[in-house]
């Protein structure tokens, strides 16, 4: 039997020193956007309802961003550009409370996990042109891909900038989905994984960490190629879990499982915008990234979906087990001088002292499902964890009371 690593706690003096952060931002940092994706459930039944039509259209009447999803279970919600962490946090506040208003005013609830709990036949695909295309090209592979993620965009105007940028962040990806990991069960029966998300949309073409890339010249050649082969159908299918965005002067990181709660979006999105800072830095410093080979960040990430933020992870710089917990430190003092630059630093240490010891929302999943191994109190514990969020914080300063959701 393999050992497994000693748990450990998050050892905020590994990662702090008292007096260290700054009190002030002196620089306001590079502009962020959150998209999170959430299931549709029917609040009488534990099922998964085909109402993205009808949420998306009461939620636009609302003034959210709200768009659809591949299926018709799923829907997309988005904030306005940001450009603080304080900011970032009341608009996703926002988001979610008008996003749960639709809901309710179509009769349904919102599910914020990775992966689809629920045991019921596969949802078809949302009727718009480019998801019927997608449907009848690739086949079982868009029938399967009920899953939902949060995509994190940070603003990077240079392509060719962009491109090394990546290159730099695609090695801390393992440690971003493992404290991100929300979908350990699928289809009625625990996966064995924390996140089985990132298996099931591993299986893209372009998927998962993406190749290093010498130029954005070398990036656009490959991302030719896969078109032209019909391996994917246009730039936009480019589903890597650290890419140049197809559409925004951004760099998208794509690697998170829709998190459980505010908290955790908030603090994925604060330490991606920080890590992106940080590379964007080194690039035009003329520093190169570490070259860390395919096969190791492999099983970097293999590890990190499977084991989620209390098991073990392996350091991709020296190829040897550690924990998830170290892993995530490490990622931290890697970038804290940009964190004290716009203030967040104390706060993001902070929240992930909360986060690694209450457990991600794969651990509220097994917890749930471990009563009576029944599927509709995981839907249960989700739907209610959603509307138990602190809804009056917004942005506006408004009040946004919690929609009342039935018990399943």
């Amino acid at each position: 039997m393999t050992r497994r690593p000693a748990s450990t706690s998050f050892d905020l003096a590994a990662v702090a020193s008292p007096g260290a952060a700054r009190t002030g931002a002196t620089d306001p940092g590079p502009t962020v956007g959150v998209e999170e994706e959430f299931f549709l459930v029917d609040t009488t039944s534990e099922c998964l309802t085909e109402s993205n039509e009808a949420v998306v259209a009461a939620g636009r009447r609302l003034g959210a961003r709200m768009d659809y999803e591949l299926k018709r279970i799923q829907i997309e919600v988005n904030t306005p550009v940001c450009r603080s962490s304080t900011e970032l946090r009341a608009r996703v506040l926002e988001a979610r409370a008008t996003a749960a208003a639709a809901a309710v005013q179509c009769g349904v609830g919102l599910l914020a996990a990775g992966a689809s709990p629920t045991v019921q036949p596969l949802a078809p695909v949302t009727d718009v042109p480019r998801y019927r295309t997608m449907a009848e090209r690739y086949g079982r592979l868009v029938e399967e891909q009920e899953v939902c993620g949060c995509h994190v965009h940070v603003g990077v105007a240079d392509r060719e900038i962009a491109v090394h940028v990546c290159n730099h962040v695609r090695l801390w990806l393992p440690a971003l989905l493992a404290s991100t990991a929300n979908s350990p069960l699928y289809r009625g029966r625990d996966t064995g994984y924390a996140s089985w998300r990132a298996i099931v949309a591993g299986r893209w073409p372009c998927s998962g960490p993406p190749p290093r890339f010498t130029s954005v010249e070398h990036f656009d050649s490959v991302v030719d190629i896969m078109i032209e082969s019909g391996n994917i159908l246009d730039p936009g299918m480019v589903y890597w879990d650290v890419r140049p965005s197809a559409h925004l002067p951004t760099v998208e990181v794509r690697v998170s499982d829709v998190p459980a709660t505010v908290d955790e979006t908030v603090l994925m999105a604060t330490v991606v915008r920080a890590l992106v800072a940080t590379a964007e830095r080194d690039v035009r410093a003329g520093v190169a990234a570490p070259p860390v080979p395919d096969e190791v960040l492999r099983a970097a990430y293999l590890c990190a979906a499977r084991e989620g933020p209390g098991g073990r992870a392996i350091d991709v710089s020296t190829g040897r087990t550690t924990t998830s917990r170290q892993s995530f430190a490490t990622l931290l003092r890697h970038i804290r001088p940009q964190l004290e630059e716009t203030g967040d630093y104390r706060r993001t240490v902070k929240m992930s002292e909360k986060i690694f010891s209450r457990g991600t929302g794969a651990m509220l999943q097994r917890r749930a499902f471990g009563r009576r191994h029944d599927p509709a109190d995981v839907v249960d514990a989700l739907t209610r964890q959603f509307v138990a969020e602190p809804w009056a914080h917004t942005v506006s300063g408004g009040a946004h009371p919690a929609p009342d959701v039935p018990a399943m």
